[in-house]
């Protein structure tokens, strides 16, 4: 009798742990899906490790994620569409770049804000944009000496 009390105890235990951590992982992702959000655009000339759900940070905050991207077949850019959480007001200046964790960590998508007292309306575009630098283009041209 108290070996199957111990059993429901420890199982029951392993349950909340289990329900906690998926909260907790629903949170950190943004799985919930409860937050609101306005779209922005921006086009790139190279997106190299960006995909969709990519985050959008600010100062190393995480205010948004990437949407869409596309392949603009005029123009040959990556046409994104970031989503940004509702309530967090970016200048019309702002820039957009493509920032890396380090060397072995993954890309990010990073926005400088500007000093206009204007904020970009849902749907407007980034215009300033930075692509991602390919370590490898960068690695070939200092192993080659080509490097101004």
């Amino acid at each position: 009798m108290t070996q199957s009390k111990t059993e429901v105890l420890v199982g029951g235990a392993v349950l909340a742990v289990a329900v906690g951590f998926l909260t907790y992982a629903a949170q950190i992702t943004g799985a919930g899906g409860n937050a609101a959000s306005y779209p922005l655009t921006a086009s790139f000339r190279s997106l190299e490790g960006v995909n969709v759900g990519t985050d959008v940070r600010l100062a190393g905050v995480k205010i948004g994620s990437v949407n869409s991207v596309v392949l603009n077949p005029k123009t040959f850019r990556a046409d994104t569409i970031i989503l940004v959480k509702e309530g967090i007001e970016i200048p019309d200046d702002s820039a957009i770049t493509i920032a890396s964790e380090g060397l072995l960590g993954g890309n990010f998508v990073e926005i400088v804000p500007g000093g206009s007292p204007f904020m970009f309306e849902p749907d407007a575009e980034i215009e300033d944009t930075q692509s991602a630098v390919s370590l490898v283009s960068l690695l070939l041209k200092f192993v080659s000496g080509s490097g101004e």
